[in-house]
């Protein structure tokens, strides 16, 4: 069984998945066109952040609750290089708490509405059907 990560995302259908970063939980309701309880964990205090997304409309639970998105100073895959940097925290201190601590990881801390326009960036297209070019292998 694979690990569990911090950000877990439980679809209308009842399905809880894990997802490797914030944004990515974000974006996996609008990729799926459903309705989603996403929970994190505060990597600072550990306190729990609950975003509800219902008719793509999304709810932050505490209201006060942002995301830092980083990455790592090196090459390699996203995971190994963005994934880690990229948490929920319930408030931009701890945020800068984290940053603080984590000096091999530069970024900045983004409001919700940037958080969620990040996620519909990486993976609002990602499921639909490409169009096939009419004019191609004529």
């Amino acid at each position: 069984m694979a690990d569990l990560t911090a950000h877990r995302v439980r679809l209308a259908s009842g399905i809880e998945v894990s997802a490797m970063c914030a944004i990515d939980a974000l974006g996996i309701p609008g990729m799926l066109g459903t309705d989603a309880v996403i929970t994190s964990t505060d990597p600072v205090t550990g306190d729990t952040i609950t975003v509800t997304s219902t008719g793509g409309q999304r709810n932050w639970q505490p209201s006060t609750a942002m995301v830092y998105v980083g990455q790592r100073s090196s090459d390699g895959p996203a995971a190994d290089v963005a994934c880690g940097a990229l948490n929920f925290c319930t408030n931009r201190h701890t945020a800068g708490s984290w940053a603080r601590t984590h000096p091999d990881h530069t970024g900045k801390t983004v409001d919700p509405a940037h958080a969620e326009a990040l996620g519909r960036s990486v993976f609002g297209s990602l499921l639909t059907t490409a169009q096939p070019d009419e004019g191609r292998g004529r």
